[in-house]
């Protein structure tokens, strides 16, 4: 179905290709889960397979790319938009109208399908991916994760031959994401539809994925049965993790899988059962006090008497279900929406009454989607903007230092829109917290960051946390949230419905609990950690049998 030979391509202005020598082909049929570090080339490939590279995006491209017995570089977007299903990495960028039903409908329209057919399809594609409930709103009152949703099914209205996906649950709760996931299997199986995945949270995708192929410097390092390559790679995910590091054979991919091998563990002669101590709840005037705040959109209450507090030094998560109101509850936080009832306090001063700017002067926000926050013509200049804007100054050293931070260095004189979606997250962040502010409200930070950026970004905030500053952090990456909050709070159609000790409220809730915590269920442990740490083994995880960063001869690790 996919044959790609010898594919080399550079985007515009760049000296370095974003793809080199590719050879890659997928089988009719197949499910392909393509993973990799940020800025690696999985979306530079995944755009090669409808067109968009080189078409829209310019550039030199050698090689040959053909899908479903079409040249993709002949073809081009028009041709191959009948036979490949395309959900890009920012499904923002895709909408065209401004409500769900038109939006599904807009791709068959100009695919001149008959009306009959296109209300059939509009309605099983809003089945499909739970959409129904939402088809009247319009497209701006969504969450992320719900924009998600309807592009995927936008793309599956057009019935292609061949999916293709990237990062298509960055956005999404753990049970949305498992519920589009499980839909795509059905199609996958029941109709033999092609799919080609792009993701960084493997934990979600491997028990799903026929193959894995990994890409690093624009190369395929490897490629192969799931089961054999992700053990060797540095982004396995943490019940991998934990079967290197006890030797556990063969590979398990998922909780049900590992679980013999966990009971078996567990009757190892001192092995202790408690869970770990919670940390005491600090005693320190909070940053962040927010009291009986209540908002609603067109009349729907969206925040329901939401009250909770952050002291410095502290981590906070929020979590639930895609459109519970977490978004919502940072832009009130923020001031970009002012709630109709209740109190915002930050550094012991109400916001009521104040503009946003004037609040930012104390508050990081960094938004769901980068682009809202980029403007300047390159990294560096970004966060010479934020400064600016506050009357500050950093020298260059200073500044250097700060993009070297979030691995942003080499990338000081690009343009910020050129780059990756987890690229530009992490310029985003460096723009707001040039200022260091007391008090962070970060909205999905590790959407599209690959496990080594995200590692490096909690070591950065712990190092924020240990000078005083506080954390509110929503996010759907769980096994995230266990390593660096001490806190989470649950929000449900705009109500807290949990709040206390990270360790208490993720296990008990299972559609939200890390893989430890399902493997090991009342015991406390959320990460590997944990469970080496109880059953008395110092760390033996090797992040990867081959460190690909710095490879320039790849010849010898494909499988």
């Amino acid at each position: 179905m996919i044959a790609v030979r010898r594919l080399t391509y550079t985007y515009p202005q760049r000296t370095s290709p974003a793809l080199r020598e590719v050879t890659w082909d997928v089988a009719e049929g197949e499910f392909v889960l393509v993973a990799g570090a940020s800025g690696s080339g999985k979306s530079t490939l995944l755009r090669c397979l409808n067109g968009l590279v080189p078409h829209f995006s310019g550039g030199v491209l050698a090689g040959q790319v053909s899908v479903a017995g079409f040249d993709a570089v002949k073809a081009g977007p028009r041709v191959l938009s009948r036979h490949v299903g395309f959900v890009a990495q920012d499904p923002e960028a895709q909408a065209v109208l401004d409500r769900v039903e038109g939006e599904i409908a807009f791709a068959l329209e100009n695919a001149a399908v008959p009306p009959d057919e296109m209300r059939r399809r509009v309605e099983e594609v809003l089945d499909l991916l739970d959409l129904t409930p939402l088809r009247d709103r319009r497209l701006h009152t969504l969450s992320g994760g719900e924009r998600q949703r309807l592009a995927i099914a936008s793309a599956l209205a057009l019935r292609p031959r061949v999916l293709v996906l990237d990062e298509p649950t960055s956005q999404l709760d753990p049970q949305s994401a498992e519920d589009v996931l499980r839909a795509l299997v059905r199609l996958n199986d029941d109709l033999g539809l092609t799919i080609v995945l792009a993701e960084h949270r493997l934990e979600r995708i491997v028990r799903y994925a026929d193959r894995l192929t990994y890409l690093a410097a624009g190369r395929v390092v490897a490629d192969g049965p799931v089961r054999e390559v992700l053990p060797r790679l540095p982004v396995a995910p943490p019940l991998v993790q934990l079967a290197g590091a006890l030797n556990w054979q063969p590979t398990p991919l998922t909780v049900k899988e590992a679980r013999p091998l966990a009971a078996a563990l567990a009757g190892v002669a001192g092995v202790p059962l408690s869970a770990p101590v919670a940390p005491a709840p600090p005693a320190a005037s909070p940053v962040l006090a927010v009291t009986d705040l209540c908002f609603s959109y067109n009349g729907q209450a969206t925040l329901k008497n939401v009250s909770f507090s952050i002291a410095p030094g502290e981590a906070v998560a929020l979590v639930g279900r895609n459109g519970s109101g977490k978004s919502t509850l940072l832009k009130c936080v923020v001031g970009v929406l002012r709630g109709q009832a209740g109190e915002v306090h930050v550094n012991g001063r109400p916001t009521r009454g104040r503009d946003v700017a004037d609040i930012c002067r104390e508050v990081g926000y960094l938004p769901q989607n980068p682009d809202d926050l980029l403007f300047a013509d390159t990294v560096a200049d970004e966060v010479q903007a934020t400064l600016r804007n506050h009357g500050l100054a950093l020298s260059p050293d200073e500044i250097a230092a700060q993009l070297t931070r979030l691995g942003l260095d080499a990338l000081a004189g690009v343009y910020p829109r050129d780059l990756s979606v987890g690229q530009r997250q992490r310029v985003a962040l460096a723009a707001v917290t040039a200022t260091r502010p007391r008090l962070l409200l970060l909205d999905e930070p590790t959407r599209g960051l690959d496990r080594a950026a995200k590692e490096s970004l909690v070591a950065l905030w712990r190092g924020w946390l240990a000078e005083g500053a506080a954390l509110l952090l929503v996010t759907h990456d769980v096994e995230m949230a266990a390593t660096v909050a001490t806190r989470t709070i649950m929000l449900s159609q705009g109500e807290v419905i949990a709040s206390g000790p990270t360790r208490e409220v993720l296990t008990s809730a299972p559609q939200f609990a890390p893989q430890m915590a399902r493997l090991f269920p009342g015991r406390g442990w959320l990460t590997v950690d944990d469970v080496l740490g109880a059953v008395g083994r110092p760390n033996l995880i090797e992040r990867a049998t081959t460190d690909f960063t710095d490879y320039t001869d790849f010849s010898e690790l494909n499988l």
